[in-house]
């Protein structure tokens, strides 16, 4: 279970119980002052509910408009040019080797991919689902691994020889 499933899970059972206990305090007579507390309670876990349930669908947006766009983008026609395919070929190759020269892990391969392709890091963290604190992570470690500054080092690194 992840950390928003919990948070989730806890607000949910914050608001039954200040229900349940709003509506028992109003049956035994309890003191004004008790039942506005647990009112602001139950607000201030209702609010964020709502808050968590919005961003939790912005977010589900931004993964299916990403992974639409990424869908597009695999989807484009291939230069038809002999040359250039056979460019594309030996450079997708390439890397490929390259990438197994590094030691890279599977998923360091896949952020590697989509960080030569120009995803940014929280592109890549939503249409791979995880945390971009992870992606970044993932990152730096692919970097060291290939003995480069950064992004730019790292594109430069597989384009310098045609330049």
């Amino acid at each position: 279970m992840n950390r928003d499933t919990i948070t989730l899970v806890v607000l949910l059972l914050v608001i039954v119980a200040s229900g349940s206990d709003i509506y028992m305090d109003l049956k035994q007579g309890v003191s004004m002052m008790h039942l506005i507390e647990e009112t602001i309670v139950l607000t201030l876990a209702g609010l964020l509910l709502s808050w968590f349930s919005l961003s939790y669908k912005r977010q589900k947006r931004q993964i299916q408009e990403l992974s639409q766009e990424l869908l597009e983008a695999r989807n484009q026609a291939l230069p038809t040019n002999a040359a250039l395919l056979e460019a594309r070929h030996r450079l997708a190759d390439l890397m490929a080797v390259q990438f197994e020269a590094w030691e890279l892990s599977p998923s360091e391969k896949e952020v590697g991919m989509l960080l030569l392709k120009g995803l940014s890091l929280k592109e890549i963290a939503l249409l791979r689902g995880t945390a971009e604190k992870t992606i970044r992570q993932q990152a730096s470690a692919i970097y060291k691994k290939a003995g480069v500054v950064g992004r730019h080092g790292f594109a430069a690194w597989f384009i310098e020889d045609f330049l």
